[in-house]
């Protein structure tokens, strides 16, 4: 059963890419029927069943594995960080970024830092490291492909 239309609502991602809204058709979970999604560029880029979410400000595309655990923080101007398990070890996801921790913490300081949002993020970076460690996803994930 597809869970899941596109919409003719499309915007072009950073990588020339035209992306198209997503529809919900049924209901399920806390998503309601009729309900505005994402941006994805292709129906065959949607799972029609599986656990995982993907919302906020994320882009899906490429090669990309969705897992079914995530954690996500919040910044107070409702910039949303996510720390998902890869093949290539946990990587934060925050709007089209994509960083190992390390990354993410020099990115930040560099962008931010000695602002309310730089020591914001900062503090998120650490949070969610330390919740990756709680659920077990210090480590690459294996390649299921």
């Amino acid at each position: 059963m597809k869970k899941f239309e596109l919409t003719a609502e499309f915007v072009t991602n950073v990588f020339g890419k035209k992306l198209f809204r997503i529809k919900a058709l049924v209901a399920f979970g806390d998503v309601e029927k009729g309900e505005l999604g994402g941006f994805i560029e292709k129906e065959d880029n949607l799972s029609h069943s599986g656990d995982a979410w993907v919302y906020g400000n994320a882009q899906v595309y490429g090669n990309a594995w969705v897992y079914g655990v995530n954690i996500t923080a919040t910044r107070s101007d409702n910039y949303t960080f996510t720390v998902a398990p890869t093949p290539d070890g946990p990587r934060i996801i925050a709007g089209c970024r994509y960083f190992t921790f390390d990354e993410a913490r020099a990115h930040w300081a560099e962008t931010r830092g000695g602002t309310r949002l730089g020591d914001e993020s900062l503090a998120l970076v650490d949070h969610l490291e330390r919740m990756a460690a709680i659920c077990g996803f210090l480590e690459p994930v294996k390649d299921v492909a």
